[in-house]
């Protein structure tokens, strides 16, 4: 009976009710509402598209802090702590396609959130995604100066390397479907890999990092280092920002043909994720030690720093874009769900859905500007508003699912999972408030540092 109920389900989310006016197909989905071919296809992400688009919501900023992070714990502690937050991650993400697959109409993981607490608990969520994604949004645009400097050999101000990255991004959030960034996800995710690879095999066949002093240098990696507890819940907190991909998950899997396929999808991603990460971050770190520069495309030296960078640019716009354009596209729905605009090429639709774009690339800009201390702001984004949006969530969601059929089904995988599920809660609200508080240090202490960029400065960050 059970397994019945579940394909009914399946099919009935898969294949949104359509029908035939005036000659044009009309779709009703849960989220969208009506979609025509006369306005925006909100349902046409294939499988594939999906996968690129995970991957880019992953692999970008947050693999060029990996090496740095390594640095921090060591080689062998960083590589398990990776491997625990990527099984961790990928959990929360699985539970992200069976949720929308149990509740048609959620979108985001604030939607998500509403159903199992209510309103007040919609609303916080709401207000953590929004900041979750403008931050990485904001980080993608201080990644952007910080490349623009290095190309440019410090050609302009970094404020206004900040301001070009800013517009730029505008004009790439703007577009209105995710199966249409997808087509720019792959160009960024292959520009990114790319670069990443050639630093990697750089610092492999040279004779020092760029950062290293003169003279005989042998690389101080450490296999097992001792951090303070500041630094060392920093680097968690990167690893946690690298893989933080869950807020995106809800909307993009909203987006696709044929949800059933979220699960193949995931899978590919995360086995991606994890090796590319794994492979980068420790042979970055091996060679390099100490001397590693965060982000790590800085590592290898001023020449393939700059063909690093340039290579890199596409990756960089896009990770920033697609952030842009989900806090954009969450804030619009909020506006417009429920109403004919939403799916319609009216002049409220235009004007409502550029309006949103425009005021979040300006608090992401004020964000870039005022924080201008990379590692630091990744360390920030992923304690502070990662682990808020990926694990408790998660495990939320699998007790509300799940926590009704304790006096039926009380088998051991059950009382299982439901420890897990308290887990995930828990050591998340430990990590939220450890990492914020590691991260809030790290700032203060670049801030006061020699040589750190100020806020709205025009030195070289790069």
């Amino acid at each position: 009976m059970n397994e019945k109920n579940n394909k009914e389900e399946c099919t009935l989310f898969s294949s949104p009710t359509e029908e035939v006016q005036h000659g044009a197909t009309v779709t009703d989905d849960a989220v969208f509402g009506v979609i025509s071919e006369d306005g925006p296809n909100y349902r046409n992400l294939g499988w594939m598209g999906t996968s690129i688009l995970m991957m880019k919501t992953q692999i970008g900023l947050g693999v060029l802090s990996i090496p740095s992070a390594f640095d921090a714990l060591g080689l062998v502690p960083g590589v398990i702590c990776l491997i625990i937050i990527a099984v961790t991650m990928s959990w929360s993400g699985y539970m992200v396609g069976v949720f929308k697959l149990n509740h048609r109409e959620v979108y985001g993981i604030d939607d998500a959130t509403g159903l199992i607490f209510g309103p007040i608990g919609r609303e916080i969520l709401g207000i953590g995604l929004s900041l979750f994604l403008i931050f990485c949004g904001a980080s993608g645009i201080l990644g952007l100066s910080i490349a623009l400097n290095a190309v440019s050999n410090h050609g302009a101000c970094t404020a206004v390397f900040v301001a070009v990255a800013a517009i730029v991004v505008l004009g790439l959030a703007s577009i209105r479907t995710l199966d249409r960034i997808s087509v720019l996800a792959w160009v960024g995710l292959a520009c990114m890999l790319t670069s990443i690879f050639i630093v990697t095999i750089a610092v492999g066949i040279q004779d020092r990092p760029d950062a290293a002093p003169p003279g005989p240098w042998v690389s101080d990696y450490k296999i097992v280092n001792s951090p303070s507890f500041t630094d060392g819940i920093s680097a968690i907190s990167q690893f946690i920002f690298a893989y933080a991909g869950t807020p995106f998950f809800f909307p993009i899997v909203s987006e696709m043909r044929d949800p059933r396929h979220y699960a193949k999808s995931l899978t590919v991603c995360q086995t991606v994720v994890t090796v590319t990460y794994i492979t980068i971050g420790t042979v970055v770190y091996y060679f390099c030690g100490s001397y590693v520069s965060s982000p790590a495309l800085g590592s290898a030296g001023t020449l393939i720093k700059r063909i690093a960078y340039g290579i890199s640019l596409p990756g960089l716009f896009v990770t920033s874009t697609i952030s842009t354009h989900m806090a954009s596209k969450y804030i619009f729905l909020r506006f417009m769900r429920g109403s004919k605009h939403l799916t319609a090429n009216t002049l409220a639709h235009w004007a409502t859905w550029l309006a949103c774009v425009f005021a979040v690339i300006v608090v992401a800009y004020i964000i870039a500007s005022g924080i201008p201390i990379f590692g630091s702001l990744i360390s920030l984004v992923g304690a502070l508003l990662g682990t808020v949006q990926c694990f408790q969530p998660a495990g939320c969601m699998w007790l509300y699912d799940n926590w009704s059929k304790r006096k039926e089904q009380r088998s051991l995988q059950w009382i299982f999972m439901v420890c897990y599920s308290i887990f995930m809660i828990v050591i998340g609200t430990f990590l939220m408030v450890g990492g914020t508080y590691g991260a809030v240090v790290g700032i203060i202490a670049s801030l006061k540092a020699d040589g750190t960029s100020g806020t709205w400065s025009c030195a070289d960050n790069s």
